[in-house]
């Protein structure tokens, strides 16, 4: 089995590849080559050196025919624009997310119209389609079938692709299964320019000792998965078979990963009870009405019936999804944690 990760060498990309490596398998099949494609390529990166790796770097629209140089047997579409940069540069955002998604689509197409596999396509979605329409407001708790109507530039090029997955799986082009992804907490390593960064900053941050700012009003409830519930999803969509039976994909709707729903005062307050006064006071409350509005706009409560049929579930706290974090990155961290 060939299996290329889109993005590979990004936050959740290099995460899906370690657990392949780790595992070697999936759907019961020896992964035989693991394609890491990706942009930018750190220096010295052990994964380029693994036997099983082979890395495409570049822009991926240039390198597609090295891609697709091979049957792609499952591809893990990750790469992707995030949401600030998307809302300050349009066409930065529909090139990276829409344009790049569709060229991916249609090499994949020709792959299977030229009698080699169907690929089975996996793109990480976001909750960023949902929104609250003036004319349809959100309704308290959403799911699958609730009609997406995203307030963002990156909400609507997600949803964009979507539709398309939906149609060139429809069409037998390719075996397509999006994954809605929760905001992912506590992402490690530098900020990036997603509006939801600060889920993490006002963690990650104080934790080494470093001040944050918190651009949202702490009451705002949002929705949160930590990076090891959202790597379990992304690949449990992947190998799931298509059938209407416990554990298999069924129809052609996304599935929204299982959410973790806090405040952001609750954050800040386990933060405290878990690393002290000293590491929860290096947050500040700056309200950015920009970054208010983008992640005001998401839903935070989600029905997980489609995501449990998976055998998928949340996390248990906020609290596991911190000490997870800890135990993880003990170089990043700093300050010295209480509590059992």
């Amino acid at each position: 089995m060939r299996i290329v990760i889109t993005g590979g060498f990004g936050f959740l990309g290099r995460r899906v590849a370690d657990a392949l490596r780790t595992r070697r398998t999936l759907r019961g099949a020896p992964v035989e080559r693991l394609v890491l494609a990706d942009r930018f390529v750190p220096a010295g990166t052990p994964v380029a050196h693994d036997p099983l790796v082979e890395v495409v770097q570049g822009d991926l629209r240039e390198r597609l025919d090295t891609v697709f140089a091979q049957p792609v047997d499952v591809l893990i579409h990750l790469a992707s624009a995030v949401s600030a940069e998307c809302e300050s540069d349009f066409d930065l955002g529909m090139s990276a997310n829409l344009d790049t998604t569709r060229a991916l689509l249609d090499a994949a197409r020709a792959q299977s119209a030229t009698g080699g596999p169907t690929p089975r396509v996996v793109f990480s979605s976001s909750i960023a389609v949902y929104g609250s329409d003036p004319a349809l407001p959100l309704p308290p708790v959403v799911s699958e079938s609730t009609l997406p109507t995203p307030q963002s530039s990156y909400g609507t090029q997600k949803r964009v692709c979507e539709q398309l997955i939906a149609e060139y799986t429809r069409r037998g082009f390719v075996d397509g299964r999006v994954a809605r992804l929760m905001t992912v907490s506590v992402r490690s390593g530098r900020p990036n320019a997603a509006a939801s960064g600060f889920l993490s900053g006002i963690v990650r941050e104080p934790l080494s000792g470093l001040p944050a700012v918190c651009p949202v009003d702490p009451r705002l409830p949002v929705a949160l998965a930590s990076p090891r519930r959202t790597v379990e999803g992304i690949l449990r969509i992947a190998e799931a078979e298509r059938g209407t039976g416990p554990g298999e994909f069924t129809g052609g709707l996304p599935v929204n990963l299982p959410a973790l729903t806090v405040t952001v005062a609750e954050m800040l307050d386990t933060l405290r009870r878990v690393a002290g006064d000293s590491v929860a006071d290096l947050v500040t409350v700056v309200p950015d009405p920009a970054v208010e509005a983008i992640v005001g706009s998401w839903p935070a409560v989600f029905d997980p019936t489609r995501a449990t049929a998976l055998g998928l579930r949340p996390d248990d706290s906020f609290e596991s999804v911190l000490r997870a974090y800890v135990e993880d990155h003990p170089e990043a961290v700093t300050a010295a944690t209480t509590g059992p």
